[in-house]
């Protein structure tokens, strides 16, 4: 059983809908009281960082969410659920999960690029993740986001994406965490194909 929390910030249908067509159990949880039986948990995000981690804060998600994590068990962030896995945020005065060192700043200001960043882009591989394959040509994903994830520890940077004459954050993973900023679900052939990957890792 795959948990997709629902904090009322989530594209969560899409989610269920991938996960579902991979032969996954997914089952929405709007309280922490729901998480027996649960393998895995989906923490998605759509919109801004304060509001978002006010909600958790309210229907009670904060230090289960850590204790989940300190317990080493698979959990997947995706888009503001990416964000929201960090310290803090310039977007907002909320401190976030603190589940990885860092911060979330604002996209760079580039001369050639639009903010939002929107639509498709690839990813570049920066280190080891069970969510890519090894040496195959770089996938595209579906992106829209106005801020990126700047980690303390670099290390946890599994793949970037290009941004102006730069690139940005595109994908973070230590252990069992796994996040992504784009959005696999909204992603095509390829993103069901990272999703089926993290599935096949789940203990």
């Amino acid at each position: 059983m795959i948990g997709v929390i629902d904090y009322g910030m989530g594209n969560l249908h899409s989610v269920e809908k991938a996960l579902s067509h991979l032969g996954a159990n997914p089952q929405r949880l709007s309280q922490p009281s729901e998480l027996s039986g649960v393998q895995a948990l989906v923490l998605p995000g759509v919109g801004a960082f304060d509001p978002a981690m006010e909600r958790l804060e309210s229907t009670g998600w904060v230090e289960p969410l850590r204790q989940w994590h300190q317990q080493e068990k698979p959990l997947l962030g995706i888009c503001l659920g990416l964000q929201l896995l960090f310290e803090a945020s310039a977007e907002g005065q909320r401190l976030g999960l603190g589940l990885l060192k860092g911060r979330v700043e604002a996209l760079p200001n580039e001369p050639d690029e639009q903010c939002p960043h929107m639509g498709w882009a690839p990813l570049l591989a920066a280190s080891p993740s069970p969510l890519l394959l090894t040496g195959a040509a770089a996938p595209w994903m579906y992106f829209v986001h106005s801020f990126a994830a700047v980690p303390s520890d670099p290390g946890c940077i599994t793949a970037r994406a290009p941004y102006g004459r730069s690139s940005v954050v595109a994908a973070v993973g230590s252990g069992a965490l796994q996040a992504t900023q784009f959005h696999p679900e909204k992603s095509g052939q390829e993103g069901l194909a990272l999703l089926e990957r993290w599935l096949r890792h789940l203990p």
